[in-house]
């Protein structure tokens, strides 16, 4: 069921006036985004028309904008990675580790989105392999999923990953499982001043390298002795990470993962009001007690806000560390399930698009709400513009 208000409806409404305003401002993937949102599942990208074939419901489905900026889009998605990461789980706790960067960092970020980011997963995934290698923590090789994200409960910039970290390692020969102490992951002090240090060596070589660029407030940062400047202050402020008690079960990590990776700047459920001018939305307020309160944004201020935390095209803003890197995830998940003596996962079995889709997400493609008879496809709908939207045609 479409929610009251959407993105989508804020972008229709004022996008056109927001391009106009700061069209010398825009890039590539943040015009791309607007232009998404603003077609997904309207006749802009065409769709088919479907009929009950027992009570003769004749609704339209339209395709989808399939952006990973889009609010609508990222439910199958998001329960797919579910299910493929539960065939992955352990039978061990898990804790939530939290990487964040200061303020003086993350502007260089923000102009620097796609070397800056990966400087920020390289640097807490070494962090956390040398604190966990060395024998006076763990002394095993980790493994953990790291999720970017870059917005606060208001859309401000606040870029930080989120770790999802098994409570224990392999042995460096391989041969036994090493865990955690019982409620204890790592020392945060030393994993955030290793953390710090890996992150300002990395940014420092990325700016010997030329791969840094800096314009408006940051232009002086080119200049060799400014950024030097800069990189020294980093290094004298402690930098936060901070680790949370372990999840209370694999479905704890699992309802957890859920609501993290596939998550966008703001959720269309969290919008309550909407007008010429104006956009209100709940937000949590943690400096009160986390108590929910609406917020009000100039629709030109929430759509820049919005915009600030889309990622570049080909970014991985999932990644895999350690024991749980690509490269060899499936042997290394094996090796520690037998160390720890537990079952290995059932394959699952073949299964239609369709039906995989409603298991996934709980909706049927093809039956009939208000029947529930079975629907079928009457023909395509060619992409045109909306306002010339059949009749019959229910846009909801």
């Amino acid at each position: 069921m479409r929610p009251v208000l959407e993105v989508a409806d804020v972008f229709r409404r004022h996008g056109a006036a927001f391009r106009d305003r700061h069209d010398e401002h825009l890039g590539r993937v943040e015009r791309r985004v607007i232009a998404a949102i603003e077609a997904c599942r309207t006749l802009a990208l065409g769709g088919h028309v479907e009929q009950c074939g027992d009570c003769g419901l004749v609704r339209c489905a339209y395709n989808s904008c399939r952006n990973r900026h889009c609010p609508k889009c990222q439910g199958l998605a998001r329960a797919e990675w579910l299910e493929a990461r539960q065939a992955e789980l352990l039978p061990v706790p898990y804790f939530h580790v939290v990487f964040t960067m200061p303020v003086p960092a993350a502007e260089i970020a923000f102009q620097n989105k796609r070397v800056v980011y990966a400087i920020l997963f390289r640097a807490a995934a070494e962090a956390m392999r040398d604190v966990a290698a060395d024998p006076r923590h763990l002394g095993a090789e980790i493994g953990a999923v790291a999720v970017l994200h870059s917005w606060g409960q208001a859309m401000t910039y606040h870029p930080h990953l989120h770790c999802i970290v098994p409570a224990g390692g392999l042995s460096p020969d391989q041969t036994r499982w090493v865990a955690c102490r019982p409620g204890f992951l790592l020392p945060v002090r030393v994993l955030s001043r290793r953390f710090r240090e890996v992150f300002v060596a990395r940014l420092q070589a990325a700016f010997v390298r030329g791969e840094l660029r800096f314009s408006g407030t940051l232009a002086a940062l080119a200049n060799p002795t400014a950024f030097a400047e800069r990189l020294a202050a980093l290094l004298g402020v402690e930098w936060v990470v901070y680790a949370k008690p372990p999840f209370a079960g694999p479905d704890a990590v699992l309802a957890y993962l859920g609501r993290y990776t596939h998550r966008v700047a703001i959720a269309n459920s969290r919008l309550t009001k909407l007008t010429d001018d104006a956009v209100d939305f709940t937000w949590k307020d943690y400096r009160d007690q986390g108590k929910t309160k609406i917020m009000t944004l100039g629709a030109d201020e929430f759509i820049r806000r919005f915009l600030l935390h889309t990622v570049p095209d080909g970014f991985h803003r999932i990644r895999h560390i350690g024991f749980m890197a690509n490269g060899h995830r499936t042997e290394k998940l094996a090796l520690c399930r037998t160390l720890l003596a537990a079952p290995t996962p059932k394959p699952a079995e073949p299964e239609s698009y369709r039906d995989r889709t409603q298991r996934l997400t709980g909706h049927a493609l093809d039956i009939c709400p208000d029947c529930g008879g079975a629907m079928q496809q009457r023909g395509p709908l060619p992409r045109r513009h909306p306002a010339r939207q059949p009749f019959w045609c229910d846009s909801s």
